[in-house]
């Protein structure tokens, strides 16, 4: 295993469904629940919520760049999410559910600007994720973290995560963890 470590961070709605599909691909180490984006040091669940924070809901994912790269997990973050979506993904309807790319350097920055200006192309336009650098992330509460593996059962869950973790183990067969 590789010693270099790069980590991601995204968000494209609920945290439990993005966080419970990218941990299944490999060279994924770790997915990490918690929230960027926003005005407020230490915010807790219910203050994103609420939408004043300003937060987004997002994911850490902590991969080997020598089994998966960057690009390949923007891919699988942009195939389970809409990215023409405002504010909003399936049910989930706020800013703290938008999608959005932080970035961690400026080669993120690049790769993850050519992905979304591409994807915009394909979409006439209409793809609305926000890229900005990371400032700060903040890890979510303990019972957000692996939310969907302590809660396979969980009514959400089985709507929404599940879906997306079928769409990562089809379109990244090869590639996937379990």
């Amino acid at each position: 295993m590789s010693e270099t470590r790069e980590t991601a961070t995204l968000g494209g709605g609920c945290f439990w469904c993005t966080e419970a599909a990218l941990e299944l691909l490999a060279g994924v180490e770790s997915v990490t629940s918690g929230y960027a984006g926003g005005h407020v040091d230490d915010p807790t669940y219910e203050a994103v919520c609420s939408g004043s924070t300003g937060h987004a809901e997002v994911v850490q994912v902590v991969f080997d760049p020598t089994v998966i790269g960057y690009d390949d997990v923007l891919e699988a973050f942009f195939e389970i999410h809409d990215p023409t979506q405002l504010n909003r993904q399936g049910p989930d309807v706020g800013s703290q559910y938008r999608s959005i790319v932080l970035y961690h350097d400026e080669t993120q920055r690049e790769v993850a600007e050519a992905y979304v200006d591409a994807l915009d192309s394909a979409y006439d336009g209409d793809v609305v994720t926000e890229i900005e650098p990371l400032e700060t992330f903040y890890r979510a509460e303990e019972h957000h973290q692996d939310y969907f593996a302590k809660n396979p059962d969980d009514a959400y869950c089985t709507f929404h995560a599940k879906p997306k973790m079928e769409k990562v183990r089809e379109k990244f067969e090869a590639t996937i963890t379990e």
